[in-house]
């Protein structure tokens, strides 16, 4: 992930406006130290890079770190770093927070991932953008350190239609009227349709369609809705979205879709992460 130095200098800047006032008042900042970041728990880890490039900016030296990705335990250390107590705790809170809700998306994209291979080993499990806003780099960087892809990095990528696309359109006919010109002019890139119907589904995948995106069909109906539009094209791409988290994504994979769309691991709690600092 290319998150430029602007960024983390913003990032930074955002928790040390001016000063650090209550280490300068203790006179403390020339005190040379150490900081470590542990796991308080099952953690996959995202936002380590991030961490690492602050530290940089701030000249604190690490010795030891695990990449994004990595998996750690309860009991794990996986930063360590030396530096001025001064730099060290301007670096402390920004890190810790990078840390702890890129490593809780990561972690849960972890859990999905693996439950949704258990029940199909063919599945992609691919995460919306429905980040949230200005967190873009981060959640992308986490879901993928977690297992999943993106499913779409915003609207200039991807031919995908809503209906609230069709509104504009006309009925399910006018968009098949659409398609061949459609295809003619982005002959490079899928079509797909998001449907909330068999009907609808059956009509588009005898149209050519590349792709179908089911939005909230229950997964006993889906599984049935899929083995009929496989039946028409076995080559089409079938996605399942709406509604999708770890209770269901079992379910929902062993429907026989090819990937599942789901915003669901950017919402839940952090990861828990423990920080000390001692005196070098």
């Amino acid at each position: 992930m290319y998150i430029t130095a602007d960024t983390i200098e913003r990032w930074i800047k955002e928790d040390v406006p001016y000063i650090d006032l209550t280490t300068l008042a203790l006179g403390i900042g020339s005190v040379k130290g150490i900081i470590r970041f542990t796991a308080r728990e099952f953690t996959v880890l995202s936002g380590v890079e991030e961490v690492l490039k602050i530290f940089n900016k701030l000249e604190i030296n690490p010795t030891h770190s695990m990449p994004s990705g990595s998996i750690v335990d309860k009991g794990d250390v996986f930063i360590e770093a030396e530096g001025l107590a001064a730099n060290l705790h301007m670096a402390w809170k920004v890190s810790l927070n990078i840390l702890e809700y890129s490593s809780g998306i990561a972690t849960r994209t972890k859990r999905m991932v693996d439950q949704a291979i258990a029940a199909n080993p063919d599945i992609a499990v691919v995460a919306t953008r429905k980040s949230f806003p200005g967190t873009k780099e981060l959640a992308v960087k986490s879901i993928i350190a977690g297992g999943a892809f993106p499913h779409r990095l915003g609207l200039s990528e991807t031919i995908l239609i809503f209906q609230q696309h069709r509104e504009f359109l006309g009925d399910i006919h006018a968009l098949m009227q659409e398609l061949k010109q459609l295809k003619a002019k982005s002959c490079e890139k899928k079509i797909i349709v998001e449907v909330e119907s068999l009907e609808e589904a059956r009509l588009l995948a005898e149209s050519g369609i590349d792709g179908l995106q089911f939005d909230k069909i229950p997964a006993n109906d889906l599984k049935i809705m899929v083995e009929q539009i496989r039946g028409i094209n076995p080559k089409i791409t079938l996605i399942g979205a709406g509604g999708i988290n770890e209770s269901n994504i079992a379910e929902y994979a062993a429907t026989g879709i090819d990937a599942i769309a789901t915003t669901a691991m950017y919402f839940g709690k952090p990861s828990d992460i423990g920080v000390k600092m001692e005196k070098f």
